[in-house]
């Protein structure tokens, strides 16, 4: 897989810098990305190529937490909710996977009391 261009955006995650051992968290995502359905036409009738995030996955301490294929009904500018039990500090890995290849990846960081 490609990595991001340099100029692409960096995700807004919010994950909470602390919890209690056991708590289930809230975790919350958005990447700026146009997402092309791939369905459009342009100025000439010609299809614009499908170019969407495909794949995401959150990943804490080498373990999948939540993951999920995207589809060309996804919106632009993708947001994703979901919730987490933490039972140990770490770090949360998240990495979106574009049409071409290329990598959006990002890490949070949680301390657990």
């Amino acid at each position: 897989m490609a990595a991001a261009p340099k100029d692409a955006p960096k995700p807004r995650i919010k994950v909470p810098a602390t919890a209690k051992q056991g708590e289930v968290i809230t975790i919350r995502t958005l990447v700026n990305h146009a997402m092309e359905s791939g369905q459009r036409k342009d100025q000439d009738g010609n299809l614009v190529p499908r170019r969407i995030l495909n794949r995401f996955r959150c990943e804490f301490a080498g373990r999948l937490v939540f993951g999920c294929d995207l589809e060309t009904g996804i919106t632009a500018n993708p947001y994703l909710e979901f919730r987490a039990r933490v039972s140990q500090s770490g770090t949360f890995r998240f990495t979106w996977v574009d049409d071409d290849g290329s990598v959006i990846a990002a890490e949070e960081r949680i301390t657990v009391t």
